[in-house]
């Protein structure tokens, strides 16, 4: 992604043409149109829908219409709009229009589809509001049109409501007596099942017994309380005086009260204490022990009947249970007392239980009857609404019939437009710009897809896995040729790329680098004025160099140095000549050049000979650097051959001109068949260079010195 990013100026600036050619385009398309498109002028007016002022034809949506909140339903704004667009008010419109002087010729005769098409009805966001607009070429016609359609929406409006609100009277004068005796039958039935029922208010009666119930709920907590408390005293007091039932208690002390019953225990106490002492001294048969136990059983037998006299139910009670002194009366008086109370609190306990499971029960039976009277009250009530919303309905109708009202009203009418609505100069020119770099860029980014060739040095070192061994600058036309040489060796800016891709290839070569083969993938990268200006480099750091022009299909060098193509390299091989004969000295310090020779038909042939494997030896022996000038890797095999005789091959590309495809197939093949590849140089060629590099052969034959540079200028 960064590195896309990074690359986009490079490839906007390669595709700087195109794009603004296709930019340029749009934009002219864009002004030609606003130049030949008719001006259209757009006038409105504004209508607002008052629902509260006339509700009549609510009944009728009511029952017959969806409800506005429902999904799918009406909405009041929505159907006026679509109204206002309809054939009745649109032909009222026209007939108004048309009979206005000016407007009833042929020419400006408007027909109800094309107001319809030209016409725009629009609702003003979160409001009541429709905004009706009209475009024209006529801008007194476009507003003479708008405002006869908004006279023509409320006169219609008016009709329509005046006439609903007179089938509404009509109907609900017949409705309203059938709705006030539908009323009067369910207050009757509601009455009488009340009267039955003996329910007057469902929740009055509820909230009143559970009141009800709540208070004997809690009396009967209390009660139980105090039951249980004098249960537990009860039971204790029981304990302390050994009495086990109430009379027993009651007699218990009756006994010991009653004043004739204590002078017989005063009696007997005597006589016991009498009889004690006698039988101390006496015997049992003496006549006063005999005595003394008569008047003791004697007293003892009317002690007894009284004490059953004492008792409430006159049986005779043990004499051992007579509570003789107070404290006995007084616990058991309170035993007695306690047992009245606990009656009393048990006798009241069962009243509340009684009247809490009665008011139970009756609450349980108020929703059974309430039930019954639920539908009879729902009847009444529906009738009573029913009749109520008729009567408010009858008396709008009458009211809406006898008034001309309507609910539409127009809040502001349309005024002759001064300036054009259409087109719009800003929004087209802003789509046309949208649209133009929209477009330019889609084809950037085609042209950029369909282009196959090596984009820079970054993109060549990357694809080919090899070292980058320069950077050649774009050699201007007055330097391609190195006749004179000053041209190019007085630029320093020319120099020294081609200064430091010598001494890359020297640091970076194992052995010494003694024969060099310049070659490319195609023809027109710069592989001849790469390898001349590389000679010169190297003769300028004083080192005997020989420049081998082998490219013997195309050769180029004797061009680019003024020299005769003839005697060459094929003289040498033919062994027509010696190799110090035939090479050429040129104006150049330490630099020679061989050039071509004579032509044959099977260059291949000479270049595979043992005579050229024996020219590069002996030429080796000679010179301290050989170059050789081969033809494309495309084209032949001859780099390939020659690749093998030296140090190996040094690869020219060209941005914008090298296709990956074959690079990257000819540096394959040359690593498949094992032929050393030094390293790659990126070579900046002019557009000059190219067309340069296709002069035909005879042409360069002929050429001057003076017509190099005249030739070369001229075809730039």
């Amino acid at each position: 992604m960064e590195k896309g990013l990074s690359s986009l100026p490079s490839i906007l600036k390669r595709r700087a043409l195109p794009a603004l050619v296709t930019f340029a385009a749009v934009i002219g398309g864009a002004i030609a149109y606003l130049q030949i498109t008719p001006r259209l002028y757009q006038t409105s007016t504004r209508l607002m829908l008052d629902q509260k002022r006339v509700s009549v034809s609510e009944l009728g949506r009511d029952l017959t219409q969806l409800s506005s909140g429902t999904p799918g339903g009406s909405n009041p704004l929505a159907d006026q709009a679509e109204l206002i667009k309809s054939q009745r008010v649109l032909q009222k419109a026209l007939t108004e229009v048309a009979g206005e002087s000016g407007f009833s010729s042929p020419e400006n005769e408007l027909t109800v589809d094309q107001l319809s098409q030209g016409l725009k009805v629009k609702i003003v966001p979160a409001t009541n509001i429709l905004e009706v607009s009209y475009l024209n070429e006529d801008p007194i016609l476009a507003t003479k049109v708008v405002n006869a359609v908004s006279r023509a929406m409320v006169e219609d409006n008016t009709q329509v409501i005046r006439q609903e609100a007179a089938n509404v009277r009509k109907f609900l004068e017949k409705k309203v007596p059938d709705a006030r005796k539908r009323l009067q039958e369910a207050e009757q039935k509601e009455n009488r099942y009340r009267q039955s029922s003996g329910i007057v208010s469902f929740d009055e009666q509820t909230k009143s017994i559970v009141e009800s119930l709540a208070t004997l709920e809690e009396q009967e907590n209390t009660l139980s309380a105090q039951l249980q408390e004098l249960r537990s005293k009860e039971a204790s007091l029981q304990q302390v005086t050994d009495a086990k039932a109430l009379n027993q208690a009651y007699a218990a002390v009756r006994g010991g009260q009653d004043e004739e019953l204590k002078a017989l225990r005063n009696k007997l106490a005597q006589i016991e204490t009498q009889l004690v002492q006698a039988r101390l001294s006496l015997t049992d048969n003496h006549p006063t022990v005999m005595n003394l136990l008569g008047q003791r059983n004697g007293l003892r037998a009317l002690y007894q009947q009284g004490l059953a006299r004492v008792s409430p139910t006159n049986q005779s009670i043990s004499s051992s249970s007579v509570a003789g002194d107070q404290i006995s009366q007084d616990l058991t008086s309170q035993l007695i007392v306690n047992d009245v109370e606990r009656l009393a609190v048990e006798n009241k306990l069962k009243v509340v239980q009684t009247n809490r499971a009665n008011l139970q029960a009756r609450l349980a039976q108020l929703p059974i009857k309430q039930q019954q009277l639920t539908p009879l009250t729902r009847q009444r009530e529906e009738s009573a609404e029913s009749l109520k919303l008729l009567q408010s309905k009858l008396e709008e109708a009458r009211i809406a019939e006898a008034q001309l009202v309507g609910n539409i009203q127009i809040i502001e009418a349309a005024q002759p437009p001064n300036k054009p609505s259409l087109p719009n100069k800003r929004s087209v020119l802003a789509i046309a710009t949208l649209f133009g770099t929209a477009l330019a860029t889609g084809i950037v980014l085609l042209l950029e897809l369909m282009d196959h060739t090596l984009k820079d040095a970054s993109e060549a070192e990357e694809l080919l896995k090899l070292p980058l061994l320069g950077v050649l600058p774009r050699l201007p036309s007055h330097a391609i040729a190195l006749e004179p040489s000053a041209r190019f060796l007085e630029h320093v800016g020319l120099v020294e790329p081609y200064r430091t891709l010598f001494k890359n290839l020297e640091f970076r070569s194992r052995e010494s680098l003694r024969s060099i083969v310049v070659s490319s993938t195609i023809t027109g990268e710069g592989k001849s004025v790469v390898a001349s200006h590389l000679a010169v480099i190297s003769a300028m750091l004083s080192r005997r160099t020989l420049l081998i022009d082998a490219d013997l299909r195309r050769p180029i060098l004797h061009t680019l140095f003024n020299l005769a193509p003839q005697p060459g390299i094929t003289d040498v091989i033919d062994s027509e000549r010696s190799l110090e004969e035939t090479v050429q000295q040129t104006n150049i310090a330490n630099l020679c050049v061989l050039t071509c020779g004579e032509l044959y038909g099977y260059p291949s042939r000479l270049l595979e000979s043992n005579a050229m494997s024996s020219l590069l030896a002996k030429a080796t022996q000679q010179y301290d650097c050989i170059i050789l000038d081969t033809p494309p890797l495309s084209a032949c095999a001859d780099a390939q051959t020659l690749g093998r005789q030296s140090n190996g091959i040094l690869l020219v590309t060209r941005p914008g001109f090298t296709i990956k495809e074959v690079l990257k197939r000819a540096v394959s093949e040359l690593t498949h068949n094992q032929i050393p590849i030094i390293g790659v140089v990126v070579n900046g060629m002019t557009n000059q260079t190219e067309q340069y590099y296709r002069y035909p052969l005879n042409r360069y034959r002929s050429l001057s010195s003076r017509s190099i540079s005249s030739n070369v200028t001229r075809n730039s």
